[in-house]
């Protein structure tokens, strides 16, 4: 008579490797995503703070909007919206003038057809398929 072996075959270990290996994939594409979506989530936060900001400055200054583009406040927040969404600042465009602004920052992944977060003095606050253009002062 014979003694049964006790383990596992190569064949059977091989095969729990390559599922764990599936596995992992798919959980890493969720994660990906969900990445993806919490930058995008942060973009909108800080450019919604520069709606309220810009709103202090327009008080402040005396009815204009001329200084929403050098405020301290309003350069961090959209500095902040950058790194989340691009990981660089060189990417997010302001835009202001006496009477109106506008602020532009890509968006960390791509939502339908959108690239970018748009917000502006006119209270338009949405995803658009391009940067703000220079001397644009309300969001396309």
């Amino acid at each position: 008579m014979r003694k049964q072996q006790k383990g596992f075959t190569l064949i059977e270990l091989l095969v729990v490797i390559a599922i764990i290996g599936i596995l992992a994939t798919i959980v890493m594409v969720s994660l990906n995503t969900a990445r993806g979506k919490a930058g995008n989530a942060a973009v909108k936060a800080d450019l919604k703070t520069i709606m309220t900001q810009s709103e202090m400055v327009y008080d402040d200054g005396s009815g204009s909007y001329a200084a929403v583009c050098a405020n301290a406040t309003i350069a961090k927040a959209l500095d902040a919206a950058s790194q989340a969404g691009a990981g660089n600042t060189t990417s997010d465009v302001c835009n202001n003038q006496a009477a109106s602004w506008a602020a532009s920052s890509p968006l960390k992944s791509t939502e339908g057809t959108y690239t970018h977060w748009c917000v502006d003095s006119a209270g338009n606050n949405k995803g658009e398929t391009a940067t703000l253009a220079a001397a644009t002062y309300v969001c396309p």
